[in-house]
């Protein structure tokens, strides 16, 4: 088989394929941020809506309802 003849190179043809290749070298790849790992026994300050009944039940024991809503969520999540 004869070889085909090259097409001459242009300017934009090797300016494309120079771009391309720097791009290529230059691009740095984006990676998620590491999730902070939760530390045993800290707490996070949340607000949360939650229905008036649900609220009173767990303040009739008096302090440390919210220590209880942490149990029972606890418990609903598996933990």
């Amino acid at each position: 088989m004869a070889d085909q003849p090259r097409r001459p190179r242009t300017l934009n043809d090797a300016r494309s394929e120079a771009e391309a290749a720097f791009k290529r070298t230059t691009t740095k790849v984006v990676e998620a941020p590491a999730k902070p790992t939760a530390l045993p026994g800290v707490k996070e300050l949340v607000s949360l809506r939650i229905d008036q009944d649900v609220l009173e039940f767990f303040q009739e024991g008096g302090s440390g309802w919210q220590d209880r809503i942490n149990e029972a969520l606890r418990k609903a999540a598996g933990k």
